[in-house]
């Protein structure tokens, strides 16, 4: 199996071509380009997950949840305590993600990586809690690309600028603003703070 980068709204759209819950970017791929051929016999796998299940549309997430039996367990919840952050770091944040800052990068995924990098040089005793923001399959933050690559295919990982830290970016632009809220929360920025940034990072909105 060979492994390739392609821009958010492309991986989006094919998101959005997905049939069927389980059906992954090979096989979406191969019925839009390749009709006539059969598709192929695959193993099942262990978390039975396709490629981009974690960015498929939500009706069709919402079809997967509403498939799964009423009496299974809910997931346990960890509460983490969270150290509210100051107004004048609060401040800081927003000071350093500007629109203007954030035009000097023509691609989003860069973008993403800009306002992690500011807030790991913000917060840097603080940062290692983006290591408990996970997906239903995936590991979005560690200090290895190697432990990405583990716990999920098509990840695509990148190192944030200035950090020990990789991050997940091999999804779209509205499960990247979901990721920077949740790092914003763990880092103890209040709701107006998160919404305003990620307001600037993605004008357009989800």
């Amino acid at each position: 199996m060979k492994i390739i980068e392609i821009d958010d709204d492309l991986y989006a759209f094919i998101a959005s071509q997905t049939k069927h819950i389980g059906e992954n970017a090979s096989d979406i791929l191969r019925r839009l380009l390749m009709p006539e051929s059969p598709a192929p016999v695959r193993t099942p796998r262990n978390d039975a997950a396709s490629d981009v299940t974690d960015d498929i549309p939500a009706a069709i997430a919402e079809a997967e949840l509403a498939a799964k039996p009423a009496d299974e367990p809910a997931p346990a919840t960890v509460s983490v305590p969270v150290t509210p952050v100051s107004p004048e770091n609060a401040s800081d944040i927003l000071e350093h993600v500007t629109t203007d800052a954030l035009a000097a990068y023509s691609k989003r995924v860069d973008q993403f990586l800009f306002v992690l990098a500011e807030l790991h040089k913000l917060n840097p005793q603080a940062f290692d809690a983006v290591e408990q923001i996970k997906g239903k399959n995936r590991t979005y933050f560690a200090t290895s690309k190697e432990a990405l690559l583990k716990n999920g295919s098509s990840t695509n990982p990148k190192s944030i600028p200035d950090s020990p830290y990789w991050v997940v970016t091999n999804n779209n632009t509205a499960k990247k603003i979901a990721m920077l809220e949740q790092v914003l929360q763990k880092l103890g920025y209040d709701a107006s703070v998160a919404q305003a940034v990620t307001s600037r990072f993605a004008p357009e909105g989800r």
